[in-house]
């Protein structure tokens, strides 16, 4: 028999991260087209530091509260439901709402943990794998030995990129922000990392024949060297802008290479696409975890009661891999 409140970790103001405090609300109710999941773990991404800072805030309907993807298991299922069974094991992309004991998911938006995942570090899949995969290979047509840059190696992003583009048959370069982290890179695929402190990869990719596909999280003075880096008919995805969105670049290289410059955010997409998505993931990718082409990387599990200090370590980007919560 359920509780009638869960514990929570709430936004008490916008601000630094001791402002995430617990708390306690009433257990959702599921929709006819959503599971309830009791919350093993949950991940910390990038969006839930904007969020609690003030400027993402959650679409309609969405809870507000923090946590973008959880694993755990199925307690209660919604009338329409015909996928999944009580006691089921899942992860799952939230639209919100997975910083607490239980959370109501889109039942199309969760999936069986793969095989030889540890239920605790499944929770940091979805968010990271959604992303990518709908940003560089969903509905799109990658060939083998393209040059793939990725910048920012280690985070939950970067590291699941390098994994999804090596196993893909991709050459894989990235940067990264020291020795240590761009030995860790290359042990996850990659076949280049660069030490952007000491080296300058616009040069490093051009030597090797430009890149065909660039995932940015940087921006800044980054947008200028990525259309440089660049080879011809390149696709160049931003997804986040640490170094800032204002710049100047120079935009003609963009028309005599013929690039293409995308950008995305992943919450606001219509629940069908990341219905679409999921159904992708489950035919193509789930099954490299098997093949041992896949493989999580789990930074550190904090605690609920330890939130703050998991926010600090995702800020301050000493991480490799993933950082996740559990209540």
């Amino acid at each position: 028999m359920l509780p009638n409140t869960m514990k929570t970790i709430e936004i008490t103001e916008f601000g630094t991260p001791d402002v995430l405090q617990a708390g306690e609300r009433e257990i959702p109710a599921p929709a006819d087209n959503q599971v309830l999941v009791k919350v093993t773990t949950a991940g910390v991404n990038g969006p839930d530091i904007v969020q609690r800072r003030g400027h993402y805030p959650p679409p309609p309907g969405a809870s507000d509260l923090l946590g973008l993807e959880v694993s755990g298991e199925v307690i209660t299922i919604g009338s329409n439901v015909k996928a999944w069974s009580l006691g089921d094991k899942i992860c799952a992309l939230t639209n919100g709402g997975g910083y607490a004991e239980y959370v109501a998911i889109n039942a199309d938006h969760c999936l069986p943990i793969p095989q030889g995942v540890d239920e605790v570090d499944a929770a940091g899949l979805c968010e990271t794998y959604f992303t990518v995969w709908s940003n560089f290979f969903f509905n799109r047509t990658v060939n083998k030995g393209d040059l793939f840059l990725v910048h920012g190696g280690t985070g939950g992003i970067g590291s699941t990129a390098i994994q999804l583009g090596a196993a893909l048959g991709m050459r894989v370069f990235t940067t990264c922000g020291s020795a240590e982290n761009c030995a860790f890179a290359e042990a996850n695929g990659a076949e280049r990392a660069i030490n952007y402190k000491e080296e300058d990869f616009v040069e490093i990719v051009k030597e090797a024949g430009g890149a065909n596909l660039i995932l940015d999280i940087m921006g800044g003075d980054y947008i200028d060297r990525n259309i440089k880096a660049a080879a011809p008919d390149a696709h160049i995805v931003q997804l986040a802008f640490n170094k800032g969105s204002k710049v100047g670049a120079n935009l003609m290289p963009l028309m005599l290479k013929r690039l293409t410059i995308t950008g995305s955010t992943l919450r606001p997409r219509p629940p069908e696409f990341k219905a679409a998505v999921a159904a992708d993931l489950l035919e193509k990718v789930w099954p490299l975890f098997a093949q041992e082409k896949l493989k999580t990387n789990t930074h550190k599990v904090f605690d609920f009661n330890e939130v703050q200090q998991a926010h600090e370590l995702m800020e301050a980007k000493g991480h490799q891999g993933k950082i996740l919560i559990r209540p």
